[in-house]
């Protein structure tokens, strides 16, 4: 396939959930959402069902006000919001975990207003991953949630040789997208913002396998085509999610080059691969959860790592600035911008922050900040 059938593909796939959803359905093969964040999916893919993740996305907040006061985080008001105006229909459980503050309301709320209709599986992942008591624990709430996935399927078992098979798919999968993030900042006249941007999100709306021999595809392509020059501002991005539509077309009109991410909806979340030489697959998860590292979202005692872990991402793509999307009301996020706006300010390079929520549609001081970035950009080069 060629590259522009594969973009318009992944473009086609990123923007129509509700007829993956169905697809599935109509081939016989049962559906659990999967909410935010790193969710042991693989226990789904297992189980023989499709996994499908629930990242909120554009639109209305109406149903979930009633949950929810106004002035709370956009993404897990969306994520309600499908739950109550039937876009999650036909699923036969979801998948929830408590990593962020308010990911706890949200599982709860969850519960007394959908959960009757569509269970949830809940997971309170153990913060202390790294100790062998953490990695205990977490395998046993992983042994848990698969209890409770079972009984939402209908199913006596999962067979647990099955787990080394979706694994190795897995694994293929979080490499081939390290590979195309790269490839795409390497590709940019090739590879808009937008594109690559929705390559990533098709993940969420595919049966693994099959999103990887798309993927495997493009990347195969890329990799024989030299580098492409591009004169505009080089962006390491940050935050949580940075999917939105009109969002991603102002980054365009103003030649951004995404050469790499610390999004938790992208690169955060196929950092790490699973240990195939674990033998107990829940122990294996729980592992690869422990080696999780630089991520605002996970407790670690080191505070220094991750401003130097994000610097350093910016050092090693040759990039000229970061932009920090700044989700509205994630205590979390700002609670660690002081931290990365030093460790930036003292390599002199820029750091931008915006401010991010999934239901925007103006655009105006985003296109003021970038016009600010592409000026600094400028004079730095100079």
């Amino acid at each position: 396939m060629e590259i522009n059938q594969l973009l318009e593909k992944f473009d086609h796939i990123a923007h129509n959930q509700r007829e993956q959803i169905d697809n599935y359905l109509a081939e016989g093969k049962q559906v659990v959402g999967v909410f935010p964040y790193y969710a042991p999916e693989e226990i789904i893919h297992a189980a023989g069902a499709v996994p499908i993740g629930i990242w909120g996305g554009e639109g209305s907040i109406d149903l979930a006000k009633q949950y929810f006061p106004t002035f709370y985080y956009s993404l897990a008001m969306r994520c309600m919001e499908m739950a109550l105006d039937g876009s999650l229909d036909g699923f036969s459980a979801t998948m929830l975990t408590t990593l962020d503050d308010t990911l706890r309301p949200l599982s709860q709320n969850y519960k007394v207003a959908v959960g009757d209709k569509i269970p949830m599986v809940f997971i309170n992942h153990g913060q202390h991953r790294k100790e062998k008591f953490g990695i205990t624990y977490n395998a046993k709430m992983f042994r848990r949630a698969a209890d409770e996935l079972k009984a939402a399927l209908g199913i006596d078992e999962i067979d647990e040789s099955k787990f080394k098979e979706t694994f190795e798919i897995y694994n293929k999968n979080r490499e081939l997208k390290r590979e195309f993030t790269k490839l795409a900042g390497d590709h940019r006249q090739t590879i808009s913002t937008k594109d690559r941007s929705n390559v990533l999100k098709s993940s969420f709306l595919m049966l693994k396998e099959e999103y990887n021999e798309l993927l495997e595809d493009l990347v195969n392509q890329l990799k024989n085509m030299e580098k492409e020059e591009w004169d505009g501002p080089r962006v390491v991005t940050s935050g949580v999610i940075t999917d939105n539509d009109g969002l991603l077309e102002v980054l365009d009109e103003y030649e951004v080059n995404v050469v790499d991410d610390d999004v938790a909806a992208e690169s955060r979340g196929f950092k790490v691969d699973v240990d195939t030489n674990i033998e107990d697959p829940y122990v294996a998860l729980a592992d690869q959860f422990a080696r999780m590292d630089e991520d605002p979202l996970l407790y670690d005692p080191d505070i220094t790592k991750r401003p130097k872990y994000v610097l350093n991402q910016a050092l090693e793509r040759d990039a000229d600035a970061c932009i920090l999307f700044m989700m509205t009301f994630n205590d979390t996020e700002e609670m660690e911008y002081p931290s990365l706006k030093k460790a930036y300010d003292k390599a002199g390079i820029p750091l931008i922050k915006m401010g991010y929520d999934q239901t925007m549609s103006d655009f105006a001081q985003v296109r003021t900040q970038l016009e600010t970035l592409s000026d600094l950009v400028e004079l730095n080069r100079f």
